[in-house]
């Protein structure tokens, strides 16, 4: 089969590979779309402990089964599905708390074990859920990142009337945007560098979109609560500078969720979060419900035409899709590849 195999950093080069077999409990998927997730830019340069080389990354994924291994119930040659990439093991204290995606012993699909820049892929029947036929196979692919707004929208307990921040509007911060509104958030700043991006968070209803170069948005959120600031506010950068600018935009008692993973090391104001009360909070994949709305929303008709958004290109454009993604990331918002 083709695969788009990562060999080193900033190298993906297209590969002849064996075609995977299902084993037991698992289905082998031939994959319909497959998105390029922010998490994956760095594995590509090579700065993620996570993922290794040489090695087939791609999580995001819609597929159709075509073969299935011994004791596998419940689906069937034809099916269209998509998956949970994050795998627990069911059986270690997370887990029986009800914490799945805090698994102690997790594996990812596309880290751990190849992933869905190929043709074909395998997953856990567990892992895998059909998809109605209302969702085509790219908004297929877009339910895993749908599932990580649906976690932080959620942990950020937004109400309806609400004022939420969102820093950053690539995808995650797109669709957390998408997510607040639904939720009966009446004002939303978003904020990012590319003014491409800005035009398409107002689009999809954000009441203020601004350049944090131009703007502060802390003195806005003030500006917009009669001095108290944002009831949340979403971080989906994960930058020094945009941790620490969230925690300046929510008001006393309000939620910072943490969603974006970049770097590592944030200094924060600790005696403003203790004196205000803030609570702050990472957010951290999705649960099995989280990721359930997410296919019933997509199913729903809940994301704007793929067209004004979505680039879809060929499983051989790999290498300069992450390349671009990386030098000029205002030229794309969420890249879409089809084998």
């Amino acid at each position: 089969m083709r695969a788009a195999m990562w060999v080193g950093p900033r190298k993906i080069e297209m590969t002849e590979e064996p075609k995977p077999r299902p084993a037991p409990g698992e289905l082998l998927l031939e994959v319909a779309a497959v998105g390029i997730c922010g998490s994956e830019l760095s594995g590509y340069l090579g700065h993620n402990s996570l993922r290794v080389p040489p090695l087939v990354m791609g999580h995001e994924f819609s597929a159709t089964v075509v073969d299935a291994g011994e004791d596998v119930t419940g689906f069937a040659i034809g099916d269209r599905v998509t998956a949970n990439p994050m795998i627990p093991d069911r059986s270690c204290v997370m887990c029986r708390a009800g914490f799945e995606n805090l698994c102690l012993n997790r594996t990812l699909i596309g880290a751990h074990r190849p992933g869905a820049f190929a043709e074909y892929v395998t997953a856990p029947t567990l892992a895998c859920y059909r998809l109605p036929d209302q969702i085509d196979d790219v908004t297929g692919s877009l339910v895993e990142p749908t599932a990580c707004a649906l976690r932080a929208v959620e942990l950020a307990q937004v109400r309806p009337g609400e004022t939420v921040a969102i820093l950053g509007a690539g995808p995650i911060g797109l669709l957390s945007l998408r997510v607040a509104k639904a939720a009966g958030a009446s004002q939303v700043i978003i904020s990012d560098l590319a003014a491409h991006r800005l035009e398409i968070a107002t689009a999809w209803g954000a009441t203020h979109a601004v350049n944090p170069v131009q703007t502060d948005v802390a003195a806005l959120a003030r500006e917009l609560t009669d001095g108290l600031g944002c009831d949340a506010v979403i971080d989906a950068v994960g930058l020094p500078v945009t941790r620490k600018a969230a925690v300046q935009a929510v008001r006393p008692g309000g939620k910072v969720i943490f969603i974006g993973l970049h770097e590592d090391e944030t200094s924060l104001p600790g005696n403003h979060i203790v004196r205000s009360e803030i609570e702050v909070k990472g957010a951290f994949c999705y649960t099995q419900g989280n990721f359930a709305a997410s296919i019933r929303l997509l199913a729903d008709g809940f994301l704007p035409e793929q067209d004004s958004w979505v680039d879809l290109r060929g499983l051989e454009d790999a290498d300069r899709s992450f390349g671009q993604l990386i030098d000029d990331p205002s030229a794309a918002i969420k890249i879409v590849l089809r084998p």
